[in-house]
C-alpha cells in the first residue's frame, strides 16, 4: 500500500500591525471592543476566565449591557447563537 504524502502549506507570518490598522484600531471596533470588555466586567469575569459575556438580546438587536441582560457562557455555547436572542 502507498503512503500518501501529507502536502504542507507554506505558513505565512501573520502582520499583526497591518491587522490592527485596518480593522482592530478603527474607531467602531475600538468602541465594539470597549462594550466586550464592559460586559465582561459587569459579570465579574476575571482576565483569563474560558467564560465569555453573553448578551440574550444582542447589542447589534437594541439590547444593553445591563447587568439583566448579560450571562456568562462558555466559547462554544456564545458563538453557535450568535447574535440570535435568547
Amino acid at each position: 500500500m502507498a503512503k500518501k504524502k501529507a502536502k504542507k502549506k507554506a505558513k505565512r507570518k501573520r502582520n499583526y500591525r497591518k491587522e490592527y490598522d485596518n480593522y482592530h484600531g478603527k474607531p467602531k471596533q475600538r468602541a465594539n471592543r470597549s462594550k466586550r470588555n464592559g460586559a465582561r466586567r459587569k459579570l465579574g469575569l476575571p482576565v483569563g476566565n474560558p467564560k465569555e459575556a453573553d448578551h440574550k438580546t444582542s447589542l447589534k438587536a437594541g439590547g444593553s449591557n445591563n447587568r439583566s441582560n448579560l450571562r456568562a457562557v462558555s466559547r462554544t455555547t456564545n458563538r453557535r447563537k450568535g447574535s440570535r436572542s435568547v
